[in-house]
C-alpha cells in the first residue's frame, strides 16, 4: 500500500526543537483539490471559543479536514458540528469524553482549547495516543504541569504548536529586527501590559442546577468539587483560581513571550507583584482586576501591568510591549510598531533626536496571524520538522512559567527569588507549594 502523506504524518516523529522566525513557505490556493488520503484529519477538544477560532483558521487550508469534536456541553457540540458541516460539507463525529475521540485511528491532530485546568491532561493523553497537538495558551495552570508537558512532548516527539500566534506576526519580526540592530541602545526596562476596557463586572449569581446536556463532572475534572455556577462556566472560568490565572496568564503569555524572546532570556532572578480587585471589588471574580508585577532579569527589568474596565494603558494603547533603551523606545502591539526617539542637545543647544524618527509601521489589515500560525503548524506536520514551528512547547512553557511566577508573587505578597538550576524558589515553602498542581475527584497528574 502506498505510504500517503497522512500515514507519514501519523507514523513518523521528530525531535522537538526551539521555535524559529523563519519565513513561512508558500501554500496552495484554498481551491486546490486534495486527495482524501492526503488530508490531515483534525479533532477539537473544547469547541466553544478559541477552539472554534483555531479550527476555523485551520479549515482555511485545503489539506485540513475536521473529523471530530469533543465538548462537555451538547449545545456547543451541536452548534460547532453545524458550523463544520457548513464549512466542509461533512459533519464531524461528536464526543462528550475526549478520550473516546482519541481512540480514532485515523485522527492525525487535535486542537486543545479547554479551560486551563484541563490542558495538561488532554495534552498528555493526545500525545500518548499518537496525535499532533495545537495547544491553546497558557499551556497549563501550574508550573508543575508545564514541566510535565515538556517531558511528554520530548517523549512522544509529535508536532506541538502553542496558540501564542503573535509569533507568526511579520510586523513582530520586523520590530525585533530593529531592536536587535542596537539603534535604541541598551535596554534597561521592558513594559508589557493588557488593559481590557470591554471587561465589565462579573455579577454575583447563586448556584443553580446543571444545564441540560452538560457533563459537569467532566467539566470540573481535576478541579475542586463545587456546585454549578454560571459565572464559572464557559468564558468566565478565566477569573477563578480553580481553573485559570486571570489576565496575568490569559493575556500575559502573549506579551511576555515576545518580550522574553526579544531579550534572549527565559527565567527571572526575582519577581514581586501588587494589585487586587480595585475596579470591581464586589463582583464574583477571584483574580485581580488590577495588577503590577516586576520581573528582574540580568541587566533589565520587565514590568507587567493589567487593568479591566479601562483601555488607556501605556502609550495610550490597550495592549502592547515597550522596549525602553538609552536612545529610544520601541512600542509594539497587534496593530503595528513605532519608535520614540530620545532627544539630546547639540553644540548649538538645539534639541535633536538620538536616533532616526521612523514612520509608524502598521500591520496590513489583510493579514490574519492566527491563520498564518495554522499554516505553520500544518507545514511542520507535512515536513515532520519541529524546527520550523513558530511557537513550540518550550516557547509556550517559558511564557506560562513566567506568568505563573507573577501570580505566585501576588499570592504570597512579597518578593520571591527563583533558583533556575533547581527549578524552584529559594528558601520559600509557600511559593514552592504554589508551583504544584492539586488534582481532585480521582484525577491524577499525568506521569511521563
Amino acid at each position: 500500500m502506498a505510504n500517503t502523506r497522512r500515514k507519514f504524518i501519523r507514523q513518523t516523529s521528530a525531535t522537538l526543537a526551539g521555535a524559529s522566525l523563519l519565513p513561512l513557505s508558500s501554500f496552495a490556493a484554498p481551491k486546490r483539490k486534495i486527495a482524501a488520503s492526503d488530508k490531515i484529519r483534525f479533532g477539537v477538544i473544547g469547541c466553544n471559543g478559541m477552539g472554534w477560532s483555531d479550527m476555523n483558521a485551520h479549515l482555511k487550508l485545503p489539506e485540513v479536514e475536521c473529523v471530530a469534536l469533543a465538548d462537555v456541553d451538547q449545545s456547543v457540540l451541536d452548534k460547532r458540528s453545524a458550523d463544520v458541516l457548513e464549512k466542509q460539507g461533512k459533519a464531524p463525529a461528536q464526543f462528550k469524553d475526549y478520550r473516546k475521540m482519541l481512540e480514532m485511528k485515523d485522527l492525525d491532530a487535535v486542537i486543545i482549547a479547554t479551560p486551563d485546568h484541563w490542558h495538561c491532561l488532554a495534552f498528555c493523553d493526545a500525545l500518548s495516543a499518537g496525535k499532533h497537538v495545537y495547544e491553546e495558551k497558557p499551556i497549563a495552570n501550574s508550573i508543575e504541569e508545564c514541566n510535565v508537558m515538556l517531558k511528554a512532548a520530548k517523549r512522544y516527539g509529535k508536532m506541538v504548536q502553542i496558540g501564542q500566534w503573535q509569533r507568526s506576526g511579520k510586523h513582530y519580526e520586523q520590530a525585533l529586527a530593529y531592536l536587535h540592530s542596537g539603534k535604541i541602545g541598551n535596554v534597561r526596562l521592558v513594559k508589557v501590559w493588557a488593559y481590557q476596557g470591554w471587561m465589565e463586572p462579573v455579577p454575583v449569581l447563586p448556584d443553580s442546577s446543571v444545564p441540560a446536556g452538560v457533563d459537569y463532572d467532566m467539566w470540573l475534572g481535576p478541579a475542586p468539587k463545587r456546585p454549578f455556577n454560571k459565572n464559572r462556566f464557559h468564558f468566565n472560568f478565566r477569573w477563578f483560581w480553580d481553573y485559570a490565572g486571570g489576565l496575568m496568564t490569559d493575556w500575559g503569555v502573549h506579551e511576555i513571550d515576545i518580550a522574553l524572546y526579544a531579550m534572549g532570556v527565559t527565567a527571572p532572578k526575582s519577581v514581586m507583584a501588587s494589585g487586587g480587585k480595585f475596579a470591581y471589588p464586589d463582583d464574583a471574580s477571584e483574580t485581580p482586576d488590577t495588577l503590577q508585577a516586576i520581573f528582574e532579569y540580568d541587566k533589565f527589568n520587565m514590568l507587567w501591568e493589567h487593568g479591566t474596565g479601562i483601555d488607556l494603558g501605556n502609550y495610550e494603547l490597550p495592549e502592547g510591549i515597550a522596549f525602553i533603551g538609552n536612545n529610544g523606545t520601541i512600542v509594539l502591539n497587534r496593530q503595528g510598531w513605532k519608535v520614540l526617539p530620545e532627544t539630546d542637545r547639540n553644540d548649538e543647544g538645539i534639541e535633536v533626536n538620538k536616533i532616526e524618527d521612523l514612520p509608524d509601521q502598521v500591520k496590513p489589515a489583510s493579514v490574519n496571524y492566527l491563520e498564518e500560525h495554522a499554516k505553520n503548524f500544518v507545514e511542520a506536520m507535512q515536513k515532520n520538522d519541529a524546527s520550523i514551528l513558530k511557537c513550540g512547547i518550550e516557547t509556550g512553557a517559558i511564557a506560562a512559567i513566567n506568568a505563573q511566577m507573577g501570580n505566585i508573587a501576588y499570592k504570597t505578597g512579597r518578593k520571591i527569588y527563583w533558583d533556575a538550576a533547581k527549578g524552584m524558589f529559594k528558601n520559600d515553602d509557600q511559593a514552592n507549594a504554589l508551583i504544584k498542581s492539586n488534582y481532585h475527584n480521582g484525577w491524577k497528574l499525568p506521569q511521563v
